[in-house]
């Protein structure tokens, strides 16, 4: 009798041991989801923190934004030229090329999709840029084929007066029959 016994007793504190162990388990268990649930507490003024960050580098971002446009481009001294076809079918644009007081300032390559926009009323801003007031002289490089099939090639000269605030200036080109000749006439805008 005792071998049973003894294996029923054993078998009890082993029960008992377990038991004592799974509850020891599950207060470490209890510990750490505590900690858990703790945690975003703790978070919370770090992620206010990173937030409140991200916030403020956003609007330095556009302050220097700003601060790079009006040094680049300020409105005071800004020039845009555009390009507009006055009659169309009379050219078809191979290049052109722009000159603000004798320096090349832009050029331009037309591909047949390009000369049909502007065929069809299309506008091509050709230069921005900063200009002092005063003063000043564009000239224009203009290169295509004519609807009488001859190559022609005109340059164009403009002088303007520039004034504190944006100048808008307009290039209509003109070739109508029946000698197709280039003319283009400078338009400021309003």
């Amino acid at each position: 009798m005792l071998g049973p016994e003894k294996t029923k007793k054993s078998h009890g504190r082993e029960r008992k041991q377990l038991s004592r162990g799974l509850w020891a388990g599950a207060g470490a268990w209890l510990a750490v989801a505590i900690l858990i649930m703790s945690i975003p507490a703790a978070a919370s003024p770090l992620d206010e923190e990173i937030t409140a960050l991200q916030a403020e580098v956003f609007a330095h971002a556009n302050a220097v934004l700003a601060l790079e446009q009006k040094v680049l481009h300020p409105v005071d001294t800004r020039l845009a030229v555009f390009l507009t076809l006055a009659s169309r079918g009379g050219i078809e644009l191979d290049s052109v090329e722009l000159f603000v007081d004798g320096k090349p300032v832009a050029s331009h390559l037309y591909n047949p999709r390009e000369s049909g926009a502007l065929e069809q009323g299309g506008v091509q801003q050709l230069f921005t840029g900063n200009l002092a007031n005063g003063t000043h002289e564009l000239k224009t490089v203009i290169t295509g084929r004519a609807a009488n099939d001859r190559f022609v090639r005109r340059e164009s000269t403009h002088r303007f007066q520039k004034r504190p605030g944006v100048l808008r200036l307009q290039m209509a080109l003109e070739a109508r029959a029946p000698d197709y000749e280039p003319r283009v006439a400078f338009v400021e805008w309003k």
